[in-house]
């Protein structure tokens, strides 16, 4: 049986310049006494934000350490709480936009009220759309980051403007990218290919595919766009398919590549935006007799195993010619470290492991010796 989950989510708001505009009518949507979650880099942007939303802004807080760490939330809700903050206004990337959700969510523990979240993302893995949000404990013996899943804490307002990615680092910004891709790839693992995830995953790789294999070699994004290499309707189109890609997280389960991805980052610190850069298109060869015709979907010109080469060989070309890292060993992990991943996944996440097919944990070994 196929099923179609909604999230409560209210308002997107879409398109180039319109962010102050949408600033200003943040109260339409229930938005009161909103605190600023950012981090240092966006501080400027952020007093521009602020400005634009006017006296209502209780305060920002800006301790975001990647990955989410268990204290930087504890911390930042207590920020909520002096302030007597009723809403959350969210800028940034996948870290800060998982700290406001699980701000609201340990506030309606505490409270019994989640708090409203207003997402501003600064980068293109989607995740203003999404209900999932990891927490990194760190108390125990090895860190690990805990996943939950909060319909209610699915950002109300999202405003989708080129103006907001413009400044983002390039490795950053085109790393979150593929993440993007991820979540359409890996929403296919419970679905068929005619859901309406499929539809538009399909298009939103498309979509992101077209912008990055004409994206610009070196440079920032804004020395690109000065030099006319890029256009703020790239940008747009790049947001958009971010859109796309995870357009329905409450009706899909994601796979491998997001669960080698978690262990990588909350215990091992691999920078979260550049992890399915190097799990995703090996995963994809990998588990390709578990996703059978799934695939399909995202080419139309090859079918069954061949129909996950061609997608897997298109991602990890655009992530060659970006000049992201494809290996672990681009980015410092220590090759002895394999064998804790792989007990962690066995550990935490048999189901996924599984999508291996027979003799999984042998050919997760392997898979595993792959990526480094």
């Amino acid at each position: 049986m196929q099923q179609l989950d909604f999230l409560p989510q209210e308002k997107v708001i879409w398109g180039r310049q319109v962010l102050t505009s949408a600033l200003a009518k943040l109260n339409h949507y229930g938005i009161e006494r909103p605190i600023l979650f950012t981090v240092e880099p966006l501080a400027g942007l952020a007093n521009e934000i602020a400005a634009a939303i006017g006296p209502d802004v209780v305060g920002e807080y800006l301790e975001f350490p990647p990955h989410v760490p268990e204290t930087a939330v504890n911390n930042a809700l207590r920020a909520c709480e002096s302030t007597g903050a009723k809403s959350i206004i969210a800028l940034g990337g996948g870290s800060v936009l998982d700290a406001a959700k699980a701000v609201s969510h340990f506030n309606q523990r505490r409270h019994g009220l989640h708090l409203p979240i207003v997402a501003l993302p600064t980068t293109l893995s989607g995740s203003e759309f999404s209900h999932y949000f990891g927490v990194t404990e760190t108390a125990g013996a090895v860190k690990f980051k805990r996943s939950y899943a909060v319909k209610e804490t699915a950002p109300r307002v999202v405003v989708i403007d080129p103006e907001l990615i413009r400044g983002t680092p390039r490795g950053l910004l085109l790393s979150s990218a593929i993440k993007g891709i991820d979540h359409a790839v890996e929403g296919m693992r419970l679905v068929e290919p005619d859901h309406p995830h499929a539809v538009l995953a399909a298009s939103g790789v498309a979509r992101f595919l077209g912008v990055l294999n004409r994206w610009p070699s070196g440079g920032e994004t804004q020395n690109a766009l000065e030099a006319g290499s890029i256009a703020l309707e790239d940008l747009l189109q790049l947001q958009l398919a971010a859109w796309q890609c995870y357009f329905f997280p409450a009706s899909v389960v994601y796979g491998l590549s997001h669960r080698i991805g978690h262990i990588l980052g909350g215990t091992f610190g691999v920078p979260h935006s550049l992890t399915s850069c190097i799990t995703l298109a090996p995963v994809i060869e990998a588990c390709a007799p578990f996703y059978g015709e799934k695939l399909r979907v995202f080419n139309g010109r090859a079918s069954g195993r061949e129909a996950a080469s061609v997608l897997s060989r298109d991602i990890g070309g655009v992530v060659s010619l970006l000049g992201l890292p494809s290996k672990l060993r681009e980015v410092g992990f220590e090759r002895k470290m394999l064998s804790q991943v792989a007990e962690l996944l066995v550990e935490n996440y048999p189901r996924e492991v599984e999508d291996l097919g027979i003799d999984a944990h042998a050919k997760l070994a392997a898979l595993l010796e792959s990526l480094w």
